[in-house]
């Protein structure tokens, strides 16, 4: 249990003072009750709201971002914009990064936290975490692109390639690609070494985590609790 001011404040978003004076005016509600007491002690998981809008309490934040083509996945960089440019600056100092990350030109899921734990153990190898893809190549994908995703690639450059799924779609040039790994610019170089380099990429689910569809490209949102809930089942279930 903590103090309402310093849960609000903890947000990053307000001083101690200023959320003192938005409790006192009435502004902040606490499992849908008005609260006028900063200093009333509260859980940091229960519902709050400011002014109607949802705040979370608790410090750990798990964030949905679909991300879009010419952002770096990256917590700053000296000379590309990242995705945090995307989020209001309040978030922007609670210590998120990307879990994961995605290449510049790629869009599509990606999970901002400053859970570290919950992160490692999303990317640890040992995890085999699966990803999907939506993939858009040049030329027509047929029966051995999957055959040779399926078996294991080794590329020229010596990289060996897990077993992956392609499952090839209604337009021959379009596929759904499931990882269980995540080497750098793999799909990229699995589909450049069958002779069908690829021209779109989008990451549609991690995990037990799918992309939003009413997301936007550069829009963000709050993971759900069920959402958190299955992340973290997923992961205990390793």
């Amino acid at each position: 249990m903590e103090r309402l001011d310093k849960i609000l404040a903890n947000t990053g978003r307000w001083s101690r003072k200023e959320a003192r004076e938005l409790v006192r005016a009435g502004r902040v509600t606490v499992d849908g009750a008005v609260v006028r007491a900063p200093e009333g002690k509260f859980d940091p998981a229960a519902h709050f709201q400011v002014d109607g809008q949802i705040i979370s309490g608790e410090r750990l934040v798990y964030i949905m971002l679909h991300k879009p083509a010419g952002l770096v996945s990256a917590t700053e960089d000296p000379h590309q914009p990242t995705v945090l440019t995307l989020l209001p600056e309040y978030l922007r100092r609670v210590g998120l990064f990307p879990a994961g990350r995605l290449d510049k030109d790629t869009e599509g899921l990606l999970l901002l936290t400053n859970d570290g734990p919950l992160a490692h153990r999303l990317l640890s190898p040992r995890r085999h975490v699966d990803k999907t893809y939506f993939v858009r190549v040049e030329g027509i994908l047929d029966g051995a692109d999957a055959a040779a995703f399926a078996a294991g690639m080794t590329l020229g450059d010596g990289l060996v390639c897990m077993p992956a799924g392609l499952e090839r779609l209604e337009h021959p040039d379009e596929a759904i690609v499931t990882l269980r790994e995540g080497k750098y610019h793999q799909i990229k170089r699995m589909l450049a070494a069958r002779g069908k380099p690829v021209v779109y990429l989008k990451r549609l689910t991690m995990g037990s985590l799918s992309l939003d569809p009413g997301l936007e490209p550069g829009m963000w949102r709050y993971l759900t609790p069920e959402e958190l809930k299955e992340l973290a089942s997923g992961e205990a279930e390793d």
